[in-house]
């Protein structure tokens, strides 16, 4: 696989079953370089085949009404500074209307339980913006009076409101249901009286990553909190209406396991409190996100384990059954409210993924999206090794490109740190390898997949000189060398993004084997990071500990406090708009390098975010696999 072959294959998402139990509306997106966006479209599957259903070129987030008779979506036309807005669309087919026209867009809709109406998570100015032009608006001074007035993605928020408003599937009329800030992910209470969604609203929400869970009345009146603040991400209704939140209780009790809990007068309750694995995967959010509830109460969920996305089913007693697994990685499911069959998208480490059906145990794949993509393009299929070290298992794969020769290895890190790798399809491993590369990569402590006591030990532990991840990291590199007698222990190279960039930087400092380096969106100072990031609030809390008050933790914990020890030539990669990491991030570490005499170069990409390897431009994902391939080839004796 080359970087020209990013066009040739497609992302399937949001697969969602029609009340018919046979229809299975999802969305496709492929990357189009030649006009430098993705090319979004609705497709169908119609009992019989697959085919297009919307024409694009930006339809996301399908949602059939109850009785069937229309598909609501999200579309965007492509253009700069238009945003998605509602559309709806007979099932049958034919043109869609536009419903919503909300100033900034809209980022969710939900069908009403009758039908008559949708839920829609919109975004507005405020008001003293509202009626002013864009140029005005551009040439305003920012007023800042809190924290929290930018997000990676998102953009600035400090000048807009996000809301839950109540739209007419017929007139379009709208009439806003909450007055908050932030409210997000709308669900409908199933006996349509009222509608469930999330926000912070506490004191302290910009201080913190709390949420709460909040109801609101149809018929008008004041939204209640449903729960007490904690680090709740989704809220969802069983078929009976008793409220469930997906989460953890406590403000600071992640990096942890998220469970479902179900709503009560005292607290919430988690069920299947020994699953020990998340009810929400971090790495492949499966879509729609959260629980799929059953007719009888059970939770259908997708969780993360050992590098595999498996399906389970969560009873109301709190016990659990396994339904779906396997080597690969289900990223939508969508199901029969018996139970008895589910759509989803299903990827391996050789497909990009296409729709399958699965029914009573018996699986059929129903799209052949990527079948040019898995015919034109030669996929290496890697050997998965599981190296123990100080006491537990580090699941690890090697990607080897074809033929007998020797070859350098490229150990990549993944972000988080609580993600992981596995058997999913990754575009990056696959250039590598055809690049000539032998691409190892792992789970190092931290991951997650594996358990809460696995995905805390990292915490209070990196401002030790070598922490236990980074000693994980080190024993697999060291565990490859050992069992591949194709990879070159004199040629080694190492990189990783965000997590994977800081712990790169981490690692080059004590480390000195390493001929080359591509540390990505990395934070190499928690000093400045703690003040300039998006999360800068919270995030070294958990995982360096309490606050500081001098901040001596904060800079022990960075690789720019090590920096004056890495001999490795260095290209950082970061995003002139990454709020998560911001650039000054890359911009201290290229400084000290660069000072130090380090051979050093930065690749700076504009208009992007920290997602630029996910979901960045096109163009700007290509020329970043271009220099990185030519940084590792140029330096481990590769011809790029």
């Amino acid at each position: 696989m080359r970087p020209d072959d990013l066009t040739r294959f497609a992302t399937l998402s949001e697969a969602v079953l029609h009340p018919d139990g046979v229809r299975i509306a999802f969305a496709v997106s492929r990357m189009n370089l030649e006009d430098d966006r993705y090319d979004r479209h609705i497709w169908l599957w119609d009992g019989s085949e697959c085919r297009p259903f919307t024409h694009g070129p930006a339809d996301t987030r399908p949602r059939w009404s109850p009785e069937g008779s229309h598909l609501a979506f999200l579309r965007a036309s492509g253009e700069p500074g238009k945003p998605a807005q509602v559309a709806v669309m007979p099932a049958s087919g034919g043109e869609a209307r536009i419903l919503t026209d909300l100033a900034l867009g809209a980022e969710e809709a939900e069908w009403s339980p009758e039908g008559a109406s949708l839920a829609v998570v919109g975004i507005s100015w405020i008001e003293e913006l509202a009626d002013l032009d864009e140029d005005e608006r551009k040439r305003r001074s920012r007023r800042i009076q809190r924290p929290g007035f930018r997000f990676d993605t998102q953009g600035w928020l400090h000048d807009r409101y996000k809301r839950v408003y109540l739209v007419d599937a017929e007139s379009g009329d709208v009439s806003a249901l909450t007055d908050g800030d932030r409210d997000t992910s709308v669900v409908w209470r199933p006996d349509g009286g009222a509608v469930g969604f999330m926000s912070p609203r506490h004191e302290t929400r910009y201080l913190d990553a709390g949420s709460q869970p909040w109801e609101v009345p149809i018929g008008g009146g004041a939204a209640v909190a449903l729960a007490e603040v904690g680090h709740w991400n989704l809220l969802g209704y069983r078929p009976d209406g008793v409220p469930h939140v997906v989460g953890l209780p406590g403000l600071w009790d992640y990096p942890a396991m998220v469970g479902l809990f179900r709503v009560e007068a005292d607290a919430p309750v988690r069920l299947a409190d020994g699953l020990d694995r998340g009810v929400e995967a971090a790495t492949v959010t499966s879509t729609p996100r959260g629980p799929q509830w059953l007719a009888d109460g059970a939770a259908r969920c997708v969780i993360e384990d050992r590098g595999t996305n498996r399906v389970v089913d969560i009873h109301p007693d709190g016990t659990w059954t396994d339904v779906l697994g396997g080597q690969r990685v289900i990223s939508s499911m969508t199901t029969r409210p018996d139970g008895s069959a589910m759509a989803l998208v299903s990827t391996s480490v050789t497909d990009p993924g296409e729709l399958c059906w699965w029914d009573s145990g018996n699986e059929e794949t129903l799209s052949a999206i990527n079948a040019d993509f898995r015919d034109g393009v030669a996929l290496v299929e890697p050997e998965y090794f599981v190296v123990e070290h100080d006491g537990v298992e580090i699941d690890a794969w090697a990607f080897l490109p074809p033929g007998d020769a020797r070859v350098p290895l490229l150990l990549n890190i993944h972000g988080g740190p609580a993600t992981q790798y596995g058997w999913q399809f990754f575009d990056e491993f696959q250039v590598y390898a055809a690049a000539g590369f032998g691409v190892v990569a792992c789970n190092p402590r931290g991951s997650s997949g594996r358990g809460d006591d696995f995905v805390r030990v990292p915490v209070g532990r990196w401002v030790e000189e070598r922490p236990p991840d980074l000693e994980d990291l080190l024993a697999v590199a060291d565990a490859a060398v050992e069992r591949f007698d194709r990879l070159d222990s004199d040629r080694q190279g190492i990189m990783g993004g965000s997590y994977g960039g800081f712990m790169s930087g981490m690692i080059l400092a004590v480390d000195h084997r390493w001929k080359s380096a591509v540390p990505e969106r990395g934070v190499y100072s928690f000093s400045s990071f703690a003040g300039t990031s998006d999360i800068g609030y919270w995030f070294p809390r958990m995982y360096i500990g309490e606050p500081d008050p001098e901040r001596a933790d904060l800079w022990l914990a960075s690789p720019l406090a090590r920096a004056h020890r890495v001999t490795t030539p260095c290209l950082l990669i970061h995003s002139e708009a990454d709020f998560r990491c911001p650039i000054e991030q890359a911009e201290q570490y290229f400084s000290a390098l660069y000072t130090n005499g380090v051979e050093v170069e930065m690749l700076r990409v504009p208009e992007s975010s920290h997602e630029l390897s996910r979901s960045g431009k096109p163009r700007y994902r290509k020329e970043r696999f271009e220099a990185i391939v030519g940084w590792h080839a140029r330096h481990l004796g590769l011809s790029s």
